[in-house]
């Protein structure tokens, strides 16, 4: 068993091998406070017969980690991973996959397994360390290992890999991967934090990555599978074939002839070489001299794929409104990119429950993203949310999570699904500029308004000849182009895709992911300039659409009014089994026009898209919770005629002042004379006035007079 140790900031990473997975090609165990996960790497021993690199990674929650047993009444069992799952999956997947060799064909699986969480060690951080270390234990051509930790700033100060409790306090939430030197992924959340205050958090973390490097030291195997490419016969022939007609293509400024160009040579060769070579390959083959291409036009000419210029915009148009019948929308396009954003507003009690092996809690404000195959003009089979969905949304969702008010301002469920209409780049940016448009056209009175950009980049080591564009950036390794709103092509042909999301002010999400060895602090501090700049421009183009969220919500929307009782009388209002506010509900309308929530310290909120089924609701929950007062008037309903236990006879009547609340009407408070029978004056049903003129507080009695009401004004009218 191999062990060792390192502390990082006051705490200590622990790193085991060789006790648990004995089969697996790699197998490694991480360990802080007391967050344990277990990590395996295994590698296929043949190519597999795909164009692509086949790692997958997989994220596994298990509730025994935490002490748990799933909150579900019918499954008991993990099921499905929740979407904490996927986003930590993805999280895994994308420092560790650009250090292998693009042409590497040998299926590798990575699994990561919690095995134990103190509920405040973070277990993503320590999922990536083992994830990293397993993999360099394998035969796998990894490039690694990779480092990571989470930079929180907390009352102004970095804090390295704070604890759950210490983050919810935390301005800042960023992870960020790297090697010694580069940074391969950056993953984070902000509350509006300045371009330099980033840049000085990633410059922080750096010290501490290289040691979470340094303990994966004794896990790097030596011997590793063959990373020869042996499609170079097939390079060759194709390039002989092609020669410099890819090249005429990509300098050509109208996009659809290019794009029409492009696949007429394509074909081309697809047919020249059939027989002889896969299609598959070809492809492959075909696509690599397409990308050389992109790059080296951009590098060279200065000239993207579309004709724009590189920090240039394409067309953006926003509009509001459109759907006639939804509470809130919003329409983004930007070149060939469009979303479709739809908010709905509901009560508080429609938020979503999270049971997870990490909390048990529910969500006000949710974001989902759609990507049919149309977007794409594709055919293909359509599903449940993918990966890609889950992680588009979230970042979406989290871009706009700081400006949306809070639950005591706005005591909405606020729910978004972003349509993706048409894709070519950036989609989850054009989501979140959607989100925007729909919140504001919803009336959700949002402190700022968040765009998002996604800039791209080309590389070339400067050693190579070609880079002959005025403007370019370089640092110590490469000279390089920043490329502002990334487009698909250039997603595909380049280096880099960095997403960053924010209001005029500051950075609210970003989520940076390489194909080189990692992008140097140069690279960083020019992309987050160029990308304020492309922002600030986008956030023109919103507010010229909607300058500010609507005064009022949509008609269609349900009104929320809020009531404020005694905590001590809920149970009161709820009643056995919920029959009270049932009650409430079935008067007002039913479940269909009208829902109750009630909160622990006494705020009852009613919701309502029929203002005077709310009103109805509101006036039921006042009474039912109401004190009968001393000397105060009601008008309520015989409940029914007492009589003496002994001797039969009528001694008064019980009538309901308040919903549930009754007092008695004694023969003699009945009127100024004599009354032989109550059955006489009064019959159950019948509604009438009456006095408090007593009340018995250790008894629970209250007496009531209707002769002394003598026909007073002051009459409170239940009803």
């Amino acid at each position: 068993m191999k062990e060792n140790s390192i502390e990082i900031a006051g705490k200590t990473l622990k790193l085991s091998s060789g006790e648990l997975a004995g089969q697996a090609d790699g197998a490694v165990v991480a360990q802080m406070g007391e967050t344990t996960v277990l990590a395996t790497c295994v590698v296929g021993k043949e190519p597999a017969e795909v164009d692509y690199m086949p790692l997958s990674v997989d994220y596994e929650e298990r509730f025994y980690a935490s002490g748990k047993i799933s909150g579900s009444r019918f499954i008991k069992r993990e099921g499905r991973p929740s979407e904490e799952a996927v986003l930590t999956s993805r999280l895994v997947d994308r420092p560790i996959r650009p250090l292998f060799p693009k042409y590497f064909r040998h299926e590798t699986q990575i699994v990561i397994t919690v095995l134990s969480y103190d509920k405040e060690s973070d277990p993503d951080i320590l999922a990536i360390i083992a994830a990293s270390a397993a993999t360099s234990q394998s035969m796998a051509p990894f490039a690694g290992p990779v480092g990571v930790v989470r930079v929180g700033l907390i009352g102004g100060e970095f804090k390295v890999n704070p604890t759950k409790s210490e983050m919810a306090e935390s301005e800042l939430d960023l992870v960020i991967c790297g090697t010694q030197d580069r940074v391969l992924m950056i993953e984070s959340a902000a509350r509006g934090a300045t371009e330099e205050k980033v840049i000085e958090a990633i410059e922080f973390a750096k010290p501490y990555i290289a040691q979470t490097i340094e303990v994966q030291a004794p896990y790097v195997s030596e011997t590793k599978l063959s990373t020869e490419d042996h499609s170079l016969e097939i390079q060759n022939n194709v390039q002989e074939h092609i020669g410099g007609r890819l090249h005429e293509i990509m300098a050509k400024t109208e996009k659809e002839e290019k794009e029409a160009d492009t696949e007429a040579l394509k074909e081309e060769v697809l047919a020249t070489f059939e027989g002889k070579y896969k299609q598959s390959d070809l492809e492959e083959v075909f696509s690599k001299f397409l990308e050389k291409e992109v790059r080296k036009t951009i590098l060279s000419d200065g000239i993207r794929p579309d004709g724009r210029k590189i920090d240039e915009l394409r067309e953006i148009t926003a509009k509001v409104d459109y759907l006639p019948r939804t509470h809130g929308s919003g329409l983004f396009t930007r070149g060939q990119t469009q979303c479709l954003t739809v908010a709905t507003l509901a009560s508080p009690g429609m938020e979503q429950f999270i049971d997870t092996m990490e909390t048990e809690t529910t969500k006000r404000y949710m974001h989902f993203y759609n990507f049919p195959p149309y977007s794409t003009g594709e055919v293909k089979r359509m599903g449940s949310a993918s990966r890609r969905e889950i992680g588009h949304g979230a970042l979406a969702e989290k871009a706009l999570l700081p400006v949306i008010p809070s639950r005591d301002d706005f005591p909405y469920t606020v729910r978004l699904v972003s349509e993706i209409l048409s894709s070519n780049g950036s989609s989850s940016m054009a989501a979140t500029c959607g989100s925007t448009l729909a919140l504001m056209d919803a009336g959700v009175p949002l402190k700022k308004p968040v765009a998002g950009i996604a800039m791209g980049m080309v590389c070339q080591p400067k050693d190579q000849e070609g880079s002959g564009v005025e403007g370019l950036g370089e640092d110590e390794k490469y000279k390089f182009a920043v490329l502002t709103d990334l487009q698909g092509v250039e997603d595909f042909g380049g280096d880099m895709d960095f997403k960053i999301a924010g209001t005029r002010d500051g950075i609210t999400a970003i989520q940076l992911d390489v194909k080189i060895d990692g992008l140097s602090q140069e690279m960083i501090k020019d992309t987050l300039a160029k990308a304020k700049i492309a922002r600030l421009k986008i956030l023109d183009v919103i507010e010229a659409a909607i300058a500010a969220p609507r005064g009022e919500l949509s008609p269609y929307a349900p009104r929320i009014i809020k009531v404020t009782i005694d905590p001590t009388k809920i149970g009161e209002l709820i009643g056995p089994g919920g029959k009270n506010v049932q009650g409430i509900i079935a008067q007002a309308g039913g479940k269909e026009l009208v829902s109750v929530d009630i909160e622990d310290d006494g705020t009852v909120l009613i919701s309502s898209a029929d203002a005077n089924a709310a009103k109805i609701a509101e006036d039921l929950v006042k009474a039912q919770t109401a004190s009968v007062e001393l000397g105060q008037i009601y008008e309520g309903e015989v409940k029914s005629i007492l009589k003496d236990r002994n001797t039969g006879k009528e001694i008064g009547a019980i009538v309901e002042t308040l919903p549930g609340k009754d007092g008695m009407v004694h023969i003699s408070e009945i009127a100024n004379r004599r009354i032989e029978k109550v059955s006489d004056e009064l019959k159950v049903g019948q509604r009438v006035k009456v006095k408090v003129v007593n009340i018995d507080s250790e008894r629970g009695r209250v007496a009531l007079s209707i002769k002394k009401v003598n026909g007073e004004d002051k009459a409170v009218d239940k009803s």
